[in-house]
């Protein structure tokens, strides 16, 4: 007996291990990238990037569709099938010249995964709007602070305003089940001219907690309320909105939330605009290079005047938020600096307002100052000339948090004056989650890891890094890129 139970053990284990084992099914591509959900799209021939699907048989492909109707039916779709998958985590397709969208339009697009066998896996889909004018000058509006903050329910209601929240992560959120109408109240704590509000709900993810049914309402005394015009909205279904209005003036803003979706509401920023330009900056009396903050709070993302102050060469800083600075602002400073340095951040494109980046988009693409760009500010140089250039790496290299044997080599694609001193390959420190997809007309690229690390106008003196040069590291070879940048802007005098 036990002779017959072990052969039939055997046998069904050779019956087993004899069959290939089925794969799992293909799942839907992840269009949580860019352009994703009511972005506004600054190309009619914009790169369309989405995460890669999992499973099926063998080699996957792709197929999408664009179209102006939800149903993708109307006579204007546009069809691509059978686009290979790129990378390890991303394929993009950019939209053919022939196919060009139509601006001042919204757009529907989705994507699905096919295999090697032919099954087709689920789509996914998203909406964007074309705006091609949107990024053309600056925004002509200044932020308003907010003094105090008072909500109907719930903790934490500081979250909607605190910008210097890294990736705007936290939030405010109603106390469940709660009153069927949730408020919040915002003091100015003087009277403004309000003509724009950005409100910011559960980023990019579920849809639990987005406002449905809100109204803005303004009042002088904080006690009698009026609607504002231009602000109800009955069926919003988006994460995020922008609200222009008529200008108000009002020292009091209240948002009176009527409905939301899932059990509670969310917000995670909300922030004011007044129509205006902001004052012109006062420089230093020498040489100084004007850093553009790219934070959400306006701030750098490392200690880059802390860096370039302590080189050899004799330069002051000035730091502008990435919402102040402008071709307007560059003419009537007083004493031109001798270089820009863009910096980075530490938030989805998908989460921020991208209207505040109109000023520097101006300079990147009109000033004869030299120009480097770091992590953001390089992936600005490329978004300059269309939104959907950059997107989101579907992972974070953060270089900086590794031991040296797994640090990604650089390598120098083509040589340059700003990599003298540094090996070919090199490493260097590296915190970011999205990269440039998308060389604009008129740059090249001169470095490159598994993705593009360092660019350069072949017109202009602009550079960009995806790299941090000025970021102090035993192991950060990458650090002469930004002095080489530098000294060749002190020789070439500033010309402006």
């Amino acid at each position: 007996m036990k002779v017959i139970s072990t052969v039939i053990f055997v046998t069904l284990f050779i019956s087993i291990a004899g069959c290939s084992k089925p794969s799992a099914p293909l799942t839907a591509p992840s269009l949580k990238n860019n352009p994703y959900q009511d972005v506004i799209v600054t190309t009619t021939q914009p790169l369309m990037s989405f995460f890669n699907a999992k499973f099926g048989e063998g080699d996957r492909t792709y197929d999408i569709q664009i179209d102006i109707e939800p149903t993708f039916t109307s006579d204007k779709l546009i069809e691509y099938n059978r686009i290979p998958e790129e990378k390890v985590h991303i394929t993009s397709k950019l939209v053919e010249a022939e196919d060009a969208l139509q601006d001042n339009s919204r757009y529907y697009w989705r994507a699905r995964a096919v295999d090697a066998k032919g099954n087709k896996g689920p789509w996914d889909s998203s909406r964007f709007y074309v705006d091609t004018k949107a990024d053309d000058s600056f925004m002509g509006m200044v932020r308003i602070p907010v003094e105090s903050i008072e909500v109907s329910s719930g903790f934490n209601p500081k979250n909607i305003y605190d910008l210097d929240d890294p990736g705007q992560a936290t939030f405010w959120q109603s106390t469940p089940p709660g009153a069927e109408v949730q408020w919040v109240q915002f003091d100015l704590g003087k009277r403004w001219s309000i003509s724009r509000i950005w409100m910011l709900s559960t980023r990019g993810g579920s849809s639990d907690g987005w406002l449905e049914d809100f109204v803005w309402q303004m009042s002088d005394d904080g006690e009698t309320w009026r609607d504002i015009p231009g602000t109800k909205t009955t069926t919003n279904d988006t994460f995020r909105n922008i609200l222009d209005f008529k200008s108000i003036t009002a020292r009091h803003l209240k948002l009176k939330i009527n409905k939301w979706r899932g059990y509670a509401a969310q917000l995670n920023t909300i922030t004011f605009y007044s129509p205006g330009m902001p004052p012109v900056p006062e420089v230093p009396d020498s040489d100084y290079v004007l850093l553009v903050g790219n934070q959400q709070n306006g701030f750098t993302f490392s200690e880059l005047a802390e860096f370039v102050e302590s080189l050899d060469l004799n330069l002051k800083t000035m730091t502008v938020p990435h919402y102040e600075v402008s071709m307007k602002m560059l003419k009537h400073l007083k004493r031109k600096p001798v270089a820009i340095i863009l910096s980075g951040n530490n938030t989805d494109y998908q989460n921020l307002p991208m209207f505040e980046y109109n000023g520097e988009y101006e300079i990147i693409r009109k000033s004869n100052i030299p120009i480097l760009g770091i992590c953001c500010g390089h992936q600005q140089l490329a978004m300059a000339y269309g939104y959907t250039y950059a997107r989101s790496m579907g992972w974070s290299d953060i270089s900086a948090m590794e031991s040296r044997l797994k640090r990604t080599e650089i390598d120098q694609i083509k040589k340059d004056p700003v990599f003298k001193g540094i090996p070919d390959p090199f490493t260097a420190v590296e915190i970011h989650g999205w990269a440039v997809a998308k060389l604009p007309e008129g740059f090249e690229l001169i470095g490159e890891s598994s993705y593009t690390q360092a660019i350069k106008n072949t017109s202009r003196m602009i550079y960009g890094e995806q790299f941090h040069a000025e970021i102090k590291a035993p192991y950060n070879q990458g650090t002469p890129y930004l002095v080489n940048f530098l000294k060749m802007a002190l020789e070439k005098g500033g010309t402006k």
